[in-house]
């Protein structure tokens, strides 16, 4: 447990860096659906071969075609290079930005949770910073290797395959690591989700978008708008609470400095049907232990509080035919 001094140094760091975080956020959510849109675009009139027309050489005869049916599509790469590098290079920056995120909050993370996975952290930063980088890499070599093939005379298949960095050590090479880019950065930032929600650092709901969104950069799941609108949607969420705008207001946990869980519905729920009980009971009559409230109340408080309202002598009331005696006497 962090003593008092720590906390407050700690929460004030915390105050000061999320302003500074919630612009690197907010841009990140913009840069991912600006880069899908550019690649959706880039991609959309993207030659394709089908399974008959890459048969159709072996049909005619030709077991080594010198044109291969994928020519087409070397070549429409080479034509939108520099929408294809644009578009991974927005993408690239975006991760980058979600990257600092995921390291602030695992950080916040720790230091109120002991037992928060110590890997996390260095998933989410080497996974971030080699799926950005190689992405990046990718496109580029991906871009020369095409450029090199229209120039050239070989259009065979197995040139074809290693402009397309489908074949060959490099593209091996490139396939592998970006892959372990993102496994990486995908169980590092679900781990970062699970903890800072249990923390009490980020909403439930918002922490299971993340997890969703962190399961999207595997490459099973491909390139589109969809899959691009959901890791930006959670960026600009996180922006606008480390901004300090959040709907509901701050998760009390950053403030307290130390780990307050966000109830489960269960609890939620517990919580609402007692508080329900309890203002069904206070507006019905006093039971044994509870203070009078109402004329009684305001009696015993004229008195200091010492005694009931009901022992409180009434005022005496005048008595019927009390003016008649007196004029008789006079009389």
């Amino acid at each position: 447990m962090a003593l008092a001094p720590e906390i407050k140094q700690r929460t004030a760091f915390e105050s000061d860096r999320r302003a500074r975080l919630s612009v690197p956020a907010t841009a990140g959510g913009v840069l991912f659906l600006l880069s899908a849109i550019i690649l959706n675009a880039a991609l959309k009139e993207l030659p394709t071969v089908g399974l008959v027309q890459g048969l159709e050489p072996a049909l005619r005869g030709e077991a080594a075609p010198t044109l291969s049916p994928r020519t087409a599509e070397v070549r429409y790469i080479d034509h939108h290079a520099f929408g294809l590098i644009a578009g991974n290079l927005l993408t690239a920056l975006a991760i980058l930005g979600l990257t600092l995120v995921l390291l602030f909050l695992w950080d916040s993370t720790r230091f109120r949770r002991a037992q928060t996975w110590p890997v996390g952290r260095p998933l989410v930063l080497i996974g971030g910073i080699g799926y950005a980088l190689l992405n990046l890499i990718h496109e580029v070599i991906l871009a020369i290797q095409a450029h090199s093939f229209v120039g050239g005379k070989d259009f065979s298949s197995k040139a074809v395959e290693r402009a397309l960095l489908t074949s060959g050590s490099l593209g091996i090479l490139l396939t592998l690591l970006g892959l372990l880019a993102a496994l990486g950065l995908t169980v590092g930032m679900i781990a970062t989700m699970v903890g800072a929600q249990r923390a009490g650092l980020l909403p439930r709901w918002l922490s299971v978008i993340g997890m969703l969104a962190a399961l999207l950069f595997l490459p099973l799941f491909g390139t589109s708008f969809v899959t691009a609108f959901i890791p930006a949607f959670w960026l600009v969420a996180t922006g606008m609470l480390l901004w300090e705008r959040w709907p509901g207001g701050d998760p009390p946990a950053w403030a307290a400095g130390e780990a307050i869980p966000w109830p489960t519905a269960s609890r939620q729920q517990s919580a609402q049907q007692s508080g329900q009980q309890s203002g069904q009971g206070s507006t019905g009559n006093p039971t044994k232990g509870e203070q009078p409230t109402g004329l009684g109340q305001r009696f015993r408080g004229a008195l200091g509080g010492g005694e009931p309202a009901a022992e409180i002598a009434p005022p005496p009331t005048p008595v019927a035919g009390g003016s008649r005696r007196k004029r008789r006497k006079r009389n």
